[in-house]
C-alpha cells in the first residue's frame, strides 16, 4: 500500500470552536472524519496551514462582530490551499451570513443539526475541494507531498516509512527505518507517551495523539496525530511553534506559500543547475490597504497567492513559489522551464492574472504587477540571483511596455520582444501545433453531459501550451485570424464527427469570429465545411462573442438568421462584458445566451452583483433563450446560478478542456 493511499484513507477536518471543541470533534469522528481541533482563533490560520486538512469547520454560534473579524484570519489560509470553510451558525442568526461570506465561508450549517446534515455538508465541502484542486486524486495532501514539505509517517510491516521533510527534522538520512530507530530519535523523556499512545490506539481502534519537543527547537512541539487505516498505523505531524509568526515548515503564515528563507534554501540546493527566478511585485497595494483596511488586504494577498500558485504549477512542473516580502512573490524555475522564453511567457500570464479584478464588498479592486527575471550563473548564490531579479524589477517599474524586464549579461535589463509569437503563429498550422480541447457542458440540476465547447490550444515548441486568449490575441495582431479560425472550425468538426455512437446526443459549440462574419461568402463556405465533415447540423451550435456582434450588428443578425434557417443553433458568447448590449438582445436571432465567466463568478459576490446576473438571466428567459454559464468554479456559484434560472454550465467545477479521447472516456464513464 502506498503512503498516499494509506494517509488519505480517512479525511481530516480542522475544527475551530471556542466553546464546543470536544463535542464537535466527537461528532466529526462519528461521521468518519479525523478531527484536528483548536479553541483559539488567534493561531487558527497557522495551525490549519500546518495540518493536512482541506476543510475547516468554524463554530460561530453566539459570535459577535469581534469574533467574525477574528475568523477572517482563517479564511485566506483555507482559500490559499484550495480548501472549503464551513461555518456553524445559530438558526436565527442568518443575518451574519454576508459578513461571513466576506471572511471566506463557502458552506453554512445551522444549529441544531442532525448527524446526517453534518455528513451531507462535509460531503458537499469535499466535492468543492476535489474540484478546486483538480479531482479526488489531487488532494491538498497530495500537493503537499509533491512540494516535499509534508510531515507524516506510517508503519509498513516491520518498517516505518517517513516523509522526507520529517526525516530531515528528526536527523534521519533515510525515509525507511525500523520502529526502534524511529523511537530513539524522539526525546528520551517522552518515549513512554509514544508507546502508550500506540498501544491505546491498537486496543481501541480510536485515533490517538502524542507530542514531544521539536529537535533543535526546545520551545516548539511536534504533535503526532495517529490513526488506523486498513490496519496500518498512520500519523500526520503538526508543528506547533511558540514564536509568533514562525513557521518551522518554511511556510508563510498568511498565504501558505514558501517563506523567504525557504525560497533561499530551495535556490541554494539547486546551485550549479540552470535556474531562473521571477520577482513579481504587486502595484497599488498600499493604496488599497489604506482604503479597505488590513483584514481585506490580508485576504486579498491570500487570493493573489492562490492565483500565482495555480498558474505556476499548471505551467511549470517542479516550480517554487514564495512570498518573500509584503507584496513581492518569487517564482523559481529549473530544468526545461528555466529558459528566458518560458519565464517571460509565465510572467505575462501572471501579470494578466493579477490584472483580473478582485471583489471587496461592493467594490472591484484592480491591481497591476511588474516582473523582473534573472538567470543563474556558474558562480551564483541565491542572494545574488534574487538581487539581479530585483534590479530587473526596478527597471520594469520605471519602464513602459508590458512591465517585464530580464537582467542581461551587460547588467542592464532588456525589454522582452513579443513579436516572435506572431512569426511563430504563421508556421504553427503547418507544424500541427494548434490543437483542440473540448470542455463539457452540464445541466445545472443533472450529472449527464449534454454538450461541449471546442477550445483552441497552441502547443508552442518553446512556451508549451498556450490558451485561446494568447492565441487569438496574437492572431489579431498579425492579421492571421481567418486562417486560424477556419483551421479550428474544421479540426473540431472532424474530431467530433468521429465520436462513437454513444456520444450521438452531445451538442458541439464552435466559435465564429467577427472577421468570419465580415468575410464575403462565409456562410456557404461554413455550411459546406460542416456537411463535408459529416457532423449533423442539428447538433451544432455557432457561438459569436458579444463584442463581435457589436462590431456589425446588422450583418451579424442577417448571418445568424440564415444559419438558424439551415438547422444550426446560435449562441452569443461572453455575454456580460457590456451591459448596454441588453437593449438590442431582443433583436438577435438566438437560441442560447452564454454568461461571461466573470459575470458568472460575480454572482457569489455582493448583492449588487447578484442583481445584475439575475437581470441578465431573467431577460434571456423572457426572450425564450436557454442560459449557459461559463467559468463556474464553485458549488456556491452553481447553487446561486441554479436559483436564478440558469439552464447549463461549464467550468473547472466539473472539467477543464479535455482531448477528444479523454472526452469519450469521460462521457462513457458517466
Amino acid at each position: 500500500m502506498s503512503g498516499e493511499t494509506a494517509l488519505d484513507g480517512q479525511r481530516s477536518l480542522f475544527i475551530l470552536s471556542p466553546g464546543d471543541r470536544d463535542g464537535l470533534s466527537q461528532q466529526a469522528r462519528a461521521a468518519g472524519w479525523r478531527a484536528i481541533a483548536a479553541r483559539r482563533a488567534t493561531d487558527a490560520a497557522q495551525r490549519f496551514l500546518h495540518s493536512d486538512a482541506q476543510i475547516a469547520l468554524a463554530d460561530m454560534r453566539g459570535a459577535g462582530d469581534g469574533d467574525i473579524r477574528l475568523i477572517a484570519s482563517l479564511g485566506p489560509s483555507v482559500d490559499a490551499g484550495g480548501g472549503a470553510l464551513i461555518v456553524l451558525v445559530d438558526a436565527g442568526d442568518m443575518a451574519a451570513v454576508p459578513a461571513l461570506l466576506e471572511a471566506g465561508a463557502t458552506h453554512f450549517l445551522a444549529a441544531p443539526f442532525t448527524p446526517a446534515e453534518l455528513r451531507a455538508t462535509l460531503a458537499s465541502a469535499q466535492r468543492l475541494v476535489d474540484r478546486l484542486v483538480g479531482g479526488t486524486t489531487h488532494s491538498r495532501r497530495a500537493q503537499r507531498i509533491r512540494r516535499g514539505d509534508a510531515l507524516f509517517w506510517e508503519r509498513d510491516g516491520d518498517r516505518i516509512r517517513i516523509s522526507d521533510n520529517l526525516a530531515r527534522h528528526l536527523g534521519l538520512d533515510r525515509q525507511s527505518v525500523d520502529p526502534a530507530t524511529f523511537i530513539r530519535r524522539l526525546p528520551r523523556a517522552e518515549r513512554r507517551s509514544v508507546i502508550a499512545a500506540l498501544r491505546g490506539m491498537m486496543r481501541s481502534g480510536r485515533p490517538e495523539a502524542f507530542a514531544h519537543a521539536a529537535p533543535g527547537r526546545p520551545g516548539d512541539r511536534l504533535v503526532h496525530h495517529l490513526r488506523l487505516v486498513d490496519g496500518v498505523v498512520a500519523a500526520d505531524v503538526e508543528w506547533l511553534s511558540d514564536a509568533h509568526g514562525h513557521d518551522a515548515t518554511g511556510r508563510d503564515d498568511l498565504t501558505g506559500l514558501r517563506s523567504r528563507q525557504a525560497a533561499l534554501d530551495w535556490l541554494e540546493q539547486r546551485q550549479g543547475l540552470a535556474t531562473t527566478v521571477l520577482l513579481l511585485s504587486i502595484s497599488q497595494f498600499d493604496r488599497m490597504n489604506a482604503a479597505y483596511g488590513q483584514v481585506v488586504g490580508d485576504a486579498l494577498l491570500g487570493r493573489i497567492a492562490r492565483r500565482i500558485e495555480r498558474m505556476t504549477v499548471d505551467m511549470a512542473v517542479g516550480a517554487m513559489v514564495a512570498r518573500i516580502a509584503g507584496t513581492e512573490f518569487l517564482i523559481g524555475l529549473t530544468g526545461e522551464a528555466a529558459t528566458a522564453e518560458k519565464a517571460t511567457f509565465l510572467a505575462r500570464q501572471l501579470i494578466g492574472a493579477i490584472g483580473r479584478p478582485f471583489s471587496a464588498g461592493d467594490h472591484l479592486i484592480r491591481l497591476t504587477a511588474r516582473c523582473g527575471i534573472a538567470q543563474s550563473r556558474a558562480d551564483d548564490d541565491a542572494t545574488r540571483l534574487i538581487r539581479r531579479a530585483g534590479t530587473a524589477l526596478a527597471d520594469a517599474r520605471v519602464g513602459g511596455g508590458e512591465g517585464i524586464r530580464i537582467f542581461s549579461s551587460e547588467k542592464r535589463s532588456r525589454q522582452v520582444d513579443a513579436d516572435q509569437l506572431e512569426t511563430d503563429l504563421r508556421l504553427a498550422l503547418d507544424r500541427g501545433e494548434i490543437g483542440i480541447l473540448f470542455q463539457p457542458q452540464y445541466p445545472v440540476d443533472g450529472e449527464h453531459m449534454i454538450g461541449v465547447e471546442a477550445l483552441a490550444r497552441w502547443n508552442h515548441p518553446q512556451y508549451g501550451a498556450l490558451g485561446a486568449g494568447m492565441l487569438f490575441a496574437t492572431a489579431g495582431r498579425s492579421d492571421y485570424m481567418l486562417p486560424l479560425s477556419a483551421h479550428i472550425q474544421a479540426e473540431a468538426l472532424r474530431q467530433a464527427a468521429a465520436w462513437p455512437r454513444a456520444l450521438s446526443h452531445l451538442r458541439l459549440s464552435i466559435n465564429v469570429t467577427a472577421e468570419d462574419i465580415a468575410q464575403p461568402g462565409f456562410m456557404p463556405q461554413f455550411l459546406n465545411l460542416v456537411d463535408m465533415s459529416g457532423f449533423p447540423r442539428s447538433r451544432l451550435t455557432v457561438e459569436i462573442t458579444e463584442s463581435g456582434l457589436i462590431e456589425d450588428v446588422d450583418n451579424a443578425t442577417a448571418l445568424l438568421t440564415a444559419l438558424r434557417a439551415e438547422g444550426l443553433a446560435v449562441a452569443v458568447d461572453d455575454f456580460g462584458t457590456g451591459y448596454s448590449s441588453l437593449a438590442y438582445l431582443k433583436s438577435l436571432p438566438l437560441d442560447y445566451l452564454k454568461i461571461d465567466s466573470g459575470l458568472a463568478q460575480d454572482i457569489a459576490g455582493t448583492a449588487r452583483d447578484r442583481i445584475i446576473v439575475r437581470g441578465v438571466i431573467h431577460m434571456a428567459k423572457s426572450l425564450g433563450l436557454r442560459v449557459i454559464a461559463e467559468g463556474v468554479e464553485t458549488e456556491q456559484q452553481l447553487d446561486l446560478l441554479t436559483r436564478e434560472g440558469c439552464d447549463y454550465y461549464q467550468g473547472f467545477l466539473r472539467s477543464a478542456g479535455v482531448s477528444s479521447a479523454d472526452l469519450v472516456a469521460l462521457a462513457l464513464k458517466a
